[in-house]
């Protein structure tokens, strides 16, 4: 497979997991920071780190915004659940075993 050809289908990938996270508004992100290790929030965080890499400059929010499918603290408002007591031990947990 040519190098082109492979970014077209990792870029397609990558749009249909995004698609997929934002009609998942039940899927909490400490959820997914427990179970896979990354969550929306990493997604923005990678897609702004790549955008740097090409001299392109997002901010934080912004970012991320491209992966919820709108600001950050909109889908708070609108979808985050307190965490439970057993989620939050978890998530603290799993945070002293990454470097």
């Amino acid at each position: 497979m040519d190098e082109k050809t492979r970014t077209e289908l990792e870029a397609a990938a990558f749009r249909r997991l995004v698609g997929h996270l934002r009609t998942r508004t039940d899927v909490q992100n400490i959820d997914m920071m427990n179970i896979a290790g990354f969550c929306r929030n990493c997604l923005g965080d990678w897609y702004r780190e790549a955008a740097a890499d090409k001299g392109i400059t997002l901010e934080k929010d912004e970012a991320r915004g491209i992966i919820y499918g709108m600001p950050p603290a909109e889908w708070k408002r609108s979808y985050q659940k307190d965490a439970s007591s057993e989620a939050q031990a978890a998530f603290a947990k799993s945070q002293k075993t990454h470097s």
